[in-house]
């Protein structure tokens, strides 16, 4: 049986603060649609240089703690030799290099293969571009 590829982008309103955008939902409409009980993988992409992808616990406090733990390590300030945007944006375009723009995850009898407490987030901390587009891939 040959593999199907299937893609499709979805819209995300982050607003212009820095935020966690759970997407767990989306990921799991779209392998309803698309899966029809297979197994393989699901890619899920931003193509946003301020923004990057987690599968994390939230609700419970680890959302807000890795959002303090990104201000932390990556301040709000001028230290940046990254000048493009905001003044002190520079930071936010180090983002994806500890949270990274993609995460393949996978699916199983055409469903998403996730812990108890695991979510598929976008972490985003540019606060000049208030809508994203995540692409959402299945191979199986």
């Amino acid at each position: 049986m040959t593999g199907t590829f299937t893609t499709r982008t979805v819209d995300v309103a982050t607003g212009s603060t820095e935020t966690m955008h759970d997407l767990t939902n989306a990921c799991s409409a779209f392998l309803r649609e698309v899966a029809h009980g297979r197994d393989g993988l699901l890619n899920v992409f931003t193509s946003h240089a301020t923004s990057g992808l987690a599968v994390i616990e939230t609700g419970a406090g680890s959302d807000n703690d890795l959002l303090a733990a990104l201000r932390s390590i990556l301040p709000a300030n001028s230290q940046w030799q990254d000048r493009h945007g905001d003044p002190g944006a520079g930071h936010d375009h180090m983002l994806p290099a500890l949270v990274p723009p993609h995460a393949t995850l996978p699916v199983v009898g055409g469903r998403l293969e996730l812990g108890a407490s695991q979510s598929v987030v976008l972490v985003t901390t540019g606060r000049d571009i208030p809508d994203r587009q995540v692409r959402l891939s299945f191979l199986g």
